[in-house]
Formats: C-alpha cells, sequence, structure tokens
C-alpha cells in the first residue's frame, strides 16, 4: 500500500511516515515534543532546506540527518525552533529581578544566566534592569545568554533592531539604551555598546548530557521554554538547574508553565517565579 501524502500537490513529497520522523528527531535533539497539528508549519519551514539542498524528497532528506550530517543537523534544529520573544516580556518580572539584586549589593558580582535567549530581547531586558537597579552602565552583573538557535544568537550578539520592536517601551529608556540608526540604518536600533558588553553569548542545548557552565547563578531565566517539553524532559532539566542556582537565587518561569510535578525541587515564590526547597541546594553556600 502506498503510504498517503499529507496533503496533494506539494513541491516536495511528505508522507505521514515522514512527518514522525521528523517529530522523533526533533525530540531526540532538543526535547521539542511536537504536536501532529504542526505538521504544516514543518513543511513550511524544513521545505526550504530541501530547496537549499536540491532535495525532493523529506525522506532523502531526513536520511541525511540520520547518517549524522552534523551542519545540517544544526540547521534543522534551527528551523524548527519558535523564537517569539519581545523586550521585557511579562513584565512583572523585572520589579522581582530589581529587588533581587538590590539584595545583592556589595557581594561583588552578581551572576544571571537566561538560558533562552532567542534574539536578544531578553537578556538585554535583565541588563537594562541592573543598569537601572545600581544607576551605572557598568553595574557589577554579569549575564550569560544561551540558546540551541545559533542563528539567532548572531542577531543577539549585534543587538540590533527594527524601531517597532521598542513601541512598547518608554522614551526615557530607549534615550539611555539605545543609538538611533541614520542613513542605511534608518529606522533601526542598537543597543548600547555597555549594556552588550554586561552580556555572554553562547550556544546551549538544555537537553545535552552535560553544561559547560558554571554557577551559582542569582537567577535563572527559563521562560516559555519548558512548554515545548513533556514532563519528564522538564524534569530533568530543572533537576540540572537545582546545582547551578545560588541558595537564595530565583528560577523565573513563562506565564503558562507551572512546575508542581517538580515540587521536590522548587517552590513557588510569587507569579511564575520559583526558589529552590531548602536542602536542594549545593551551590552559593
Amino acid at each position: 500500500m502506498i503510504e498517503r501524502t499529507i496533503e496533494r500537490g506539494r513541491e516536495f513529497a511528505f508522507t505521514s511516515a515522514d512527518f514522525e520522523r521528523v517529530r522523533k528527531l526533533i525530540y531526540g535533539r532538543a526535547g521539542i515534543s511536537l504536536s501532529p497539528s504542526k505538521h504544516e508549519m514543518v513543511y513550511s519551514r524544513l521545505g526550504r532546506r530541501l530547496r537549499a539542498l536540491g532535495l525532493s524528497h523529506f525522506s532523502d532528506y531526513l536520511t541525511l540527518l540520520e547518517d549524522g550530517n552534523a551542519v545540517e543537523w544544526e540547521a534543522f534544529t534551527n528551523s524548527l525552533t519558535t523564537n517569539l520573544t519581545a523586550f521585557f516580556r511579562e513584565e512583572h518580572h523585572f520589579p522581582v529581578l530589581a529587588e533581587l539584586l538590590k539584595r545583592q549589593k556589595g557581594n561583588g558580582t552578581i551572576s544571571l544566566w537566561c538560558s533562552a535567549a532567542s534574539t536578544g530581547e531578553e537578556p538585554y531586558s535583565m541588563a537594562m534592569t541592573a543598569v537601572e537597579t545600581f544607576g551605572t552602565l557598568t553595574p557589577p552583573v554579569k549575564i550569560l545568554a544561551t540558546d540551541i538557535d545559533t542563528n539567532v544568537l548572531v542577531k543577539a550578539r549585534q543587538g540590533v533592531y527594527p524601531m517597532e520592536r521598542l513601541e512598547k517601551m518608554s522614551q526615557e529608556r530607549i534615550r539611555r539604551f539605545f543609538l538611533r540608526g541614520k542613513g542605511a540604518s534608518n529606522g533601526q536600533v542598537r543597543v548600547r555598546d555597555e549594556l552588550r558588553a554586561l552580556i555572554d553569548y553562547r550556544p546551549l542545548n538544555l537537553l545535552d548530557a552535560s553544561w559547560s557552565i558554571r554557577g551559582p547563578f542569582h537567577a535563572i531565566f527559563c521562560r516559555n521554554v519548558m512548554i515545548y517539553f513533556d514532563k519528564p524532559t522538564q524534569y530533568g532539566i530543572l533537576q540540572k538547574f537545582v546545582p547551578l542556582l545560588h541558595s537564595d537565587g530565583l528560577l523565573f518561569a513563562g506565564h503558562s508553565e507551572s512546575f508542581h510535578h517538580a515540587a521536590n525541587l522548587f517552590r513557588p515564590r510569587g507569579k511564575t517565579v520559583y526558589e529552590g526547597v531548602a536542602g536542594t541546594h549545593t551551590a552559593g553556600r
């Protein structure tokens, strides 16, 4: 029996079996659990890779991945990673971060980790909060910003954005933290160098067996990431956060994320803000 193509008349042959292979591959690589409703998104995003490689069938493309093509694995993962972000998204978290920073004044360098940096809006928002809290463009704060998608990290390091991305930001913040483009760059802004200097961007897959980073961090932002993982995967990542979080540090989650299934590791400290359960931390003591 010939396998049914998900939709006829398409540029590339894309069967139900192909889609299941994609689901298995991205789950194994990045822990992303694709729902059956995502086949249209998968076809659209990976179709660009087939065009770039001159392939006609998804089956050939997926065999290329299964054969271990490292370059294409990176492109495959980047293609299926969703990067929805904004400056000061979920704004209620940043006053909490500011209070945490105030409590650490005089205790040396404060380390923060943004574990899903995307195109940089979140770590730059963390940096702006630090500058405002300490009243200087050189606060005693270092921010590690990681993401599995190497393409977005390039954009984050550049710190260049269209002006409309700042439409919800106050004019005071815009004047203080951004430089307006001129000529060919008209309509764009660039984050000030002092702000960019506070952030170290690195690629990191949260599903890797080990992470080449060291704590303790006073705050870990892992927002709107866990929704793409199943509960066992979430729990495994949360377990690895524990020794990296300072004993009085905080974990920030996304608005639709809840860690009730990891109540032995983290307990609520506020609206989608968590602290470690007593006795779980090994860092910062």
